[in-house]
């Protein structure tokens, strides 16, 4: 079975993940721990790695079962066909988010150069360099065709 990414309505990842398992489709919505300022407090809170979207692992054939979820608006499509997450990724995520000390240092890239991650969680992984901030690193997963955003320490 293939990992699929759906694209949901805004702010309703984790709904939209817990509607999914509760149907009995295995999906995963990565979570990071953030710190929000309210005018009278902060709080950390958990929110999705990936704004809109949730990893579905289904066969061809069951692909419309998410659509009973009312969060979920479409399949992400890449290149003109649904985008297929490999498992590998799907890990990667997974190690990438138990791992908190781990750095990743770009800053001898050019902005828009292809690289391979040599060191962390995404060892091995393709990439687009997208943007080098003061406090960031923007890269382009190119399988997911999505922005990771990593902090620099």
């Amino acid at each position: 079975m293939n990992w699929y990414v759906v694209y949901t309505k805004p702010k309703g990842e984790k709904k939209v993940a817990e509607q999914l398992n509760r149907f009995g489709i295995n999906c995963y919505c990565p979570l990071i721990i953030k710190e929000q300022q309210w005018s009278d407090r902060k709080k950390k809170i958990q929110v999705p790695l990936f704004n809109h979207y949730v990893f579905v692992q289904l066969a061809e054939k069951d692909r419309n079962l998410v659509f009973a979820s009312p969060g979920v608006i479409r399949y992400l499509f890449w290149l003109g066909k649904h985008a297929i997450v490999k498992d590998t990724e799907i890990k990667t995520i997974k190690e990438w988010l138990k791992d908190e000390t781990a750095e990743i240092s770009i800053t001898s890239y050019q902005v828009g150069e292809t690289i391979q991650v040599d060191s962390g969680p995404f060892l091995n992984q393709n990439a687009v360099v997208k943007e080098i901030t003061n406090t960031h690193y923007f890269l382009i997963l190119e399988s997911l065709g999505c922005t990771l955003k990593i902090r620099i320490k």
